[in-house]
């Protein structure tokens, strides 16, 4: 008899246990965010973040990925408790006061759609390890973004974006896209942000069947990452050309020393095809500087370049390489031309190189004053209410594209499809995006030069070379 009771006993415990955790599973589906889930973009509990229960950070709304006021946390408290009516009003507020945050622009967007049908894409930028970076990016997905809504949508369906914070490292990009794939809803990825990032990201996305469109990603290396990869920034070998073609034909000057990051996709990629293109134009690199090792001597290295004749010092590093290339920039003391890559397209070239970095000139893809009347330009400064640069231009291209894109089959493959057709065009920044057979950016760079000014309140400023 105490046998049964005893069974009877264990039963009761076991079914109330089972409840407690069925309930508990319930209730985090129907919670918002917790854990790293978000209920899908089309809709609550259809397709929970089961995937993402680990350290990668996403958010439609429902938590704060960059930081902000008290009103801004508040908002998105919010989102996550889908009181999307009041959380407009938040944010609306708050945007008034705030107009350069594209974070808060984006949860904006996202919460006047509410639960309604929406197509919906990932954005994955550094947040944490380069946040201007991934401000600057965000700007131009959530202009792309705010424009299409107000226009009633693709096809009547609002874009909705999800923003992912890859850290800048290939290893959190691996679980950001590790994460992305396995949410059905999420159709295309905007992303990554440097060159290896991508490249590390690109396995999964092409194995998977998601587009990824870098904005800013140059690296030759990704040409090949598969059918499925995409840019909108021209790659490297157009920045080696411009700048090498600048050297020889502007300058008139032959004899280069290359300063690069011996650790980056990026900057070795930019300085072989740089390399390449000097040589077979009929200049020559007399030597290269590593800067990433641990006994790089930035004033050594300046002496010795000059007493091999150098003529041009050529800065083809990274960003977190800035500090040495712009210590080369000062011990020059403008003794040497001197050219760069678009990682050195850089505020803190402009206050910290100061009057050394005057003269130096440096290929970006794209600039704000070489297409003043475009409408991309007008709208962006009565947007931000400030200029933007050419990372905020082509993430707005990179989402265009997708726009257009999904205007044409709104699935995974019906984005690739589009992308990777040979007639595609649609209209960007301030040029038709195309697409060469390997995912490249068919474009020219534009050349920038610094020279004295006050736009950027440092005294210098990026200008266009004609």
């Amino acid at each position: 008899m105490s046998k049964q009771n005893e069974t009877k006993t264990l039963l009761i415990a076991f079914l109330l246990t089972s409840a407690v955790l069925v309930g508990g599973v319930w209730w985090v589906r129907e919670s918002g965010i917790l854990m790293g889930l978000i209920d899908s973009p089309n809709g609550p509990g259809t397709s929970p973040l089961g995937a993402s229960r680990s350290a990668v950070a996403l958010s439609g709304g429902e938590q704060l990925l960059l930081g902000g006021s008290s009103d801004l946390q508040g908002a998105v408290e919010l989102i996550a408790n889908r009181q999307y009516s009041q959380a407009v009003q938040q944010l609306e507020a708050f945007l008034q006061q705030n107009p350069n945050e594209p974070e808060a622009l984006i949860y904006l967007n996202n919460a006047r759609i509410a639960q309604g049908r929406s197509y919906p894409i990932a954005v994955a930028v550094p947040i944490t390890g380069s946040e201007n970076s991934a401000k600057e990016i965000l700007r131009g997905v959530a202009q792309a973004q705010q424009e299409i809504n107000q226009r009633g949508g693709i096809n009547g369906v609002p874009l909705k974006v999800i923003i992912a914070d890859d850290h800048n490292s290939p290893e959190m990009a691996q679980q950001v896209a590790e994460a992305l794939v396995k949410m059905p809803e999420i159709l295309a990825v905007v992303g990554h942000f440097s060159s290896d990032v991508s490249q590390a990201a690109a396995a999964i996305y092409q194995q998977q069947g998601l587009v990824m469109i870098s904005p800013s990603s140059t690296s030759v290396t990704l040409s090949q990452a598969g059918n499925y990869i995409f840019r909108t920034a021209p790659s490297d070998a157009f920045t080696a050309k411009a700048l090498a073609q600048y050297q020889l034909t502007e300058l008139n000057l032959n004899q280069a020393v290359i300063f690069y990051n011996g650790q980056s996709d990026y900057s070795l990629s930019l300085k072989g095809q740089f390399t390449t293109e000097l040589f077979t134009s009929g200049g020559s690199v007399l030597q290269e500087f590593d800067v990433s090792l641990p006994d790089f001597n930035p004033s050594e290295a300046v002496a010795e370049a000059r007493q091999q004749g150098a003529e041009v010092l050529v800065l083809l590093t990274n960003t977190p390489t800035l500090d040495q290339a712009l210590r080369v920039i000062q011990l020059n003391r403008q003794g040497l031309p001197l050219l760069g890559g678009d990682s050195l397209y850089n505020p803190r070239l402009l206050q910290v190189g100061a009057q050394d970095a005057q003269g130096m000139v440096v290929a970006v893809p794209w600039h704000i004053l070489a297409h003043p009347d475009a409408p991309f330009t007008r709208t962006s400064a009565q947007l931000w209410r400030a200029e933007v640069n050419w990372r905020t231009a082509m993430a707005y291209d990179a989402t265009q594209a997708l726009i257009a894109a999904l205007g044409e089959t709104p699935t995974r493959s019906g984005v690739q499809g589009a992308l990777g057709r040979s007639g595609f065009t649609t209209a960007g920044a301030s040029e038709v995006i195309r697409f060469l057979p390997s995912g490249d950016r068919n474009q020219a760079v534009q050349l920038v030069e610094v020279v004295p000014g006050t736009r950027s309140g440092f005294g210098q400023d990026f200008n266009p070379i004609p």
